[in-house]
């Protein structure tokens, strides 16, 4: 993979693949759970018209769910989109242009390579991978396709948080010294996930993918987001987004060192969830400041974002109403005592983006390398917590090791 950093530039298959204004962008849709139906169509809906985007065709393993979202689009668009249970026939559709990728957080990496090597542009959801060898494989294609590629850490394009990232640049608050996020809640989300589910209406294995064939258990479909095997939890589900909104202000990369710890500690019951419900890890940037992550469900009190300067605070708590401060400041700066609001600097949406750079071939507000720098330390922070042990991050191999 290129260096952290790098923008997708404008290939040849990048220039070959170039919509004329004219042309509908065809979508398909990989995954039609919550993301994709809840937040993916939503997202795009807004903006159909206008850019002359359509989702054409939706794929999978749950027949409810792809039959939902075929009707939503014939709903919208008047006309049905063809229904897949497998992205490999969806990708085969030589009507596709672009796929939307809502799929479990097992099958991420799976999905995204594919359609790169089928030249489709993508959108993928975080977290981007379960483990640094498909996280490295899925990266390099996208870039050896030259597709155009936005990473669903859809908080970066929030006008605030482009404000953050001004005021950061400005020197506003000084050096950095710590990042830190408590998440917490009441009760896991994956709970509210749970949902009957006939086995005669799921393909098993298309569920399964790689993952080790065992009967059906409509638990693990859909309350995947509990169970290890599929999702590595709230630092990994919940971090994705703190972490890359982080490198997004204040323009860091990836760590060097990472510890982490977790486990089940309130919500033991008969669902036998695998993922944590309490859980924190520490990393440390070569920029020179600590980040740390934490969740707690098991009381929703306390949580908190924030980016800590010598001379004062970015508050992001609220995202959508972050403040700066001189709170705290060890160094005079310019910065009251009193709390001021950020003020938002207009960008498109994450999902208007993905669409206009589909049409101009410029990189993505979240580009593939994004993506592979919010990875990393989420990787870092599981294996840290598996294992017990600190773990570093070699930039020369791409490898996760302890250290």
């Amino acid at each position: 993979m290129a260096s952290a950093g790098a923008a997708l530039s404008f290939t040849a298959t990048s220039y070959a693949r170039i919509i004329g204004a004219n042309d509908r962008i065809a979508i398909g849709l990989i995954g039609c759970g919550g993301r994709g139906y809840l937040a993916h169509m939503p997202g795009i809906h807004p903006h159909d018209k206008q850019q002359n985007a359509e989702f054409t065709a939706v794929a999978d393993p749950w027949r409810i769910r792809r039959q939902r979202a075929a009707a939503r689009c014939q709903e919208w668009y008047g006309r049905p989109a063809r229904q897949f249970v497998s992205y490999r026939d969806l990708l085969a559709e030589g009507r596709v242009d672009a796929v939307m990728i809502a799929s479990c957080d097992h099958q991420h990496t799976t999905h995204l390579e594919a359609a790169a090597r089928a030249r489709k542009d993508a959108y993928c959801e975080k977290p981007l991978s379960m483990d640094m060898e498909s996280l490295r494989q899925a990266c390099d294609a996208v870039q050896a396709a030259g597709i155009v590629c936005q990473i669903g850490t859809q908080v970066r394009s929030l006008p605030t948080s482009v404000g953050c990232r001004e005021l950061f640049r400005s020197g506003a608050i000084g050096k950095v010294s710590r990042i830190e996020q408590c998440r917490n809640g009441t009760q896991p989300y994956w709970y509210s996930r749970l949902q009957d589910v006939k086995a005669e209406d799921v393909d098993w294995p298309e569920f399964l993918m790689n993952r080790p064939m065992r009967p059906f258990d409509g638990k693990l479909l859909s309350g995947w987001y509990g169970y290890r095997e599929f999702s590595d939890g709230p630092i990994s589900g919940f971090g994705a987004h703190f972490i890359d909104l982080l490198n997004f202000i204040v323009g860091s990369t990836l760590p060097t060192s990472c510890v982490a710890q977790g486990g089940t500690f309130t919500w033991n019951d008969e669902n036998h969830f695998t993922a944590p419900d309490h859980s924190q890890a520490t990393w440390i940037y070569p920029d020179g400041f600590l980040v740390s992550y934490s969740t707690n469900f098991g009381n929703g009190s306390g949580s908190v974002l924030k980016i800590y300067g010598q001379q004062g605070v970015i508050d992001l708590t609220k995202w959508l109403a972050p403040t700066i401060s001189g709170a705290g400041a060890i160094r005079p700066g310019k910065l009251g005592s009193v709390e001021k609001p950020v003020l938002p600097i207009a960008t498109p949406d994450h999902f208007l983006d993905w669409l206009q750079c589909i049409r101009s071939r410029k990189t993505c507000h979240a580009p593939i390398e994004a993506g592979y720098n919010h990875c990393v330390p989420l990787l870092m922070a599981k294996l840290a917590m598996d294992s017990g042990q600190r773990q570093v991050y070699d930039a020369a191999t791409r490898e996760i090791r302890p250290g």
